[in-house]
Parts: C-alpha cells; sequence; structure tokens
C-alpha cells in the first residue's frame, strides 16, 4: 500500500505534487486525462482536483478523481469545500471519496459562487468555517487531512489570527497543508515563522502557479488578495508582445522561485497546473535532474 502523504513527510521526503480543476465536458476531461498521464513519469507524491462552489461542479470533480483513480498508479488527494452543502451533503462526499479508494481530502472552507470578493455565507444546515470540515472529515474514518494556508494576508486580514485558524485546523485534525500560490520567496518564510513562534510543527507544502499569460496578471492578483510583486509584472509585461516569449518567462520565474524554495527545509511542492501540465512537467523535471 502507498505510503500516506503524512508519512512520506514524517520520514522527512519531499514531496511533488500537482493540482487539476474539474473538466466541464469530455473534450475537458481528455485534456485532463492526457496532462495527468503526461506527469506519471516524474512520479509525483499526488495529484489533486478542485472543488467548486455549486452541485455540478462537485459532481465533475467526483468523476474526474474517480477517472483518474481508474487510470494512474497516482495518490489522489480529494478537495472539499464547506461552503453551499449541508453536512449531510459533505458527509456523503466523504463517503463516495471513501468508496473510491481515495483516503486523502483537501478540507477548505471554500469562496462562494461568484469568486473569493463574493461575502462568505454559512449554509443553514451546513459547517461554519474549515476547522469544522476538518473535524468532520476525521469523524468519517482514518482520512489523511490537509489544509490552506495563505502567505499573502489580505490587506484587510490579520496575521496572527491567520495564524491561530491554521493551528486550530491543525488540532481539529489536518496533518499538513498546503498554500495559496505567492510569489516572493520572504510571504512563505513568514508565515512558517509566524507558526513555528506559535509552536506548530505542522507541515507547510508551497504552493506555486506559473504564469504563462498576460490575461492572468489581474486574475491572479484578485484570487491572492494582494498586489502581484513589480519585478513579477515588468518582467512579464516586457514580453507581452509575444505570447511564447511570456510563457518563457513565466516559466523562468517559476522556476527561480522553486529553486529558491528548495534552499530551504521546505516539505515538498505543490503546482497548479490550469489542467495543463506543460509548464510545471517542465519545472518540476529541470529540478530533479538538477538534483541527481
Amino acid at each position: 500500500m502507498a505510503k500516506t502523504i503524512t508519512e512520506l513527510l514524517a520520514a522527512g521526503q519531499r514531496t511533488y505534487s500537482f493540482e487539476f480543476f474539474p473538466p466541464k465536458d469530455r473534450s475537458g476531461l481528455d485534456q485532463l486525462m492526457q496532462a495527468v498521464e503526461q506527469l506519471v513519469p516524474l512520479q509525483p507524491d499526488f495529484v489533486s482536483v478542485t472543488y467548486g462552489a455549486n452541485g455540478s461542479t462537485r459532481e465533475r470533480t467526483l468523476s474526474a478523481t474517480r477517472a483518474i483513480a481508474a487510470r494512474v498508479p497516482l495518490t489522489i488527494v480529494g478537495h472539499l469545500t464547506a461552503v453551499g452543502q449541508s453536512v449531510d451533503e459533505l458527509k456523503a462526499t466523504i463517503d463516495a471519496y471513501a468508496a473510491a479508494g481515495v483516503r486523502h481530502i483537501l478540507a477548505l472552507r471554500g469562496d462562494m459562487p461568484g469568486g473569493p470578493s463574493v461575502p462568505w455565507e454559512q449554509h443553514p444546515h451546513g459547517l461554519a468555517n474549515a476547522t469544522e470540515l476538518v473535524e468532520l472529515v476525521a469523524s468519517r474514518g482514518p482520512f489523511c487531512i490537509g489544509v490552506a494556508a495563505f502567505p499573502d494576508i489580505h490587506p484587510a486580514g490579520n496575521p496572527t489570527l491567520d495564524t491561530e485558524i491554521l493551528i486550530a485546523k491543525q488540532l481539529a485534525g489536518a496533518d499538513f497543508a498546503i498554500t495559496q500560490f505567492f510569489f516572493e520567496l520572504k510571504k512563505y518564510q513568514a508565515l512558517v515563522a509566524r507558526l513555528r513562534a506559535a509552536g506548530s510543527d505542522l507541515p507547510v507544502i508551497p504552493g506555486l502557479m506559473p504564469i504563462t499569460r498576460i490575461s492572468q496578471l489581474s486574475k491572479f492578483a484578485e484570487l491572492s488578495g494582494a498586489a502581484l510583486p513589480d519585478a513579477v509584472v515588468s518582467r512579464l509585461q516586457a514580453a507581452a508582445a509575444d505570447d511564447i516569449a511570456v510563457r518563457d518567462v513565466g516559466a523562468q520565474i517559476g522556476l527561480e522561485l522553486a529553486e529558491q524554495l528548495l534552499e530551504l527545509p521546505v516539505p515538498g511542492l505543490h503546482f497548479f497546473t490550469q489542467n495543463r501540465s506543460g509548464v510545471t512537467r517542465e519545472i518540476l523535471a529541470t529540478l530533479l535532474a538538477g538534483r541527481r
């Protein structure tokens, strides 16, 4: 039986992993499966599929998860969000993951339909936050549970409160955390330093999402809740006239950050692929080649 992520991290092994989103149609599923299968030779430690804020997206997540589990020999982390669902619905999804052989779950509060700018509302028969979701997952069986961590503190946020929430999720049963994507090493270092100063040993896997199109710049700033670093924006804007050059610059920026992170005692690297594994596959292949 494959080791859990917790067991890998406890043994001191760095994990390398990739995240996908649920496809909208058969063509999208074919693209997703091609991207996943192209990663198999790199032997990632796990892959995951995101989980949306409405019923149709959730079913696509479960379908994609089942398809991956049936076709490739990779550990799968199933995503689960508390938004827009009753406790009974959440229990049913957790049990569906277990029935598909998925024993890892990333438990997230989730964003409302419409994105992170929409005020969050608790379902009348649901849960209040990710901490309660972690507790629910832990109560349904022997799952290895991951949670989210945020290197970019939202302007209206509080670093101390963020740390307290992350520790609360650990106490509720979380085994590891994966960060939202970020572009500055110091943001990750500060997050981990706050956590360690508060007495937590929770492994925090940094999440990376290379920018490959100029159109992503504004979207990424919206998703992270913080402005992108000027150095990143200027390098990409300088190549804006050439789509291939933008892709290459974005890949280089992602590689540089990954290399900086691997100079630290990070537990691994998690790549957000946007269902196209080309750039992230190239980055990981370069990193692995340099460490053989």
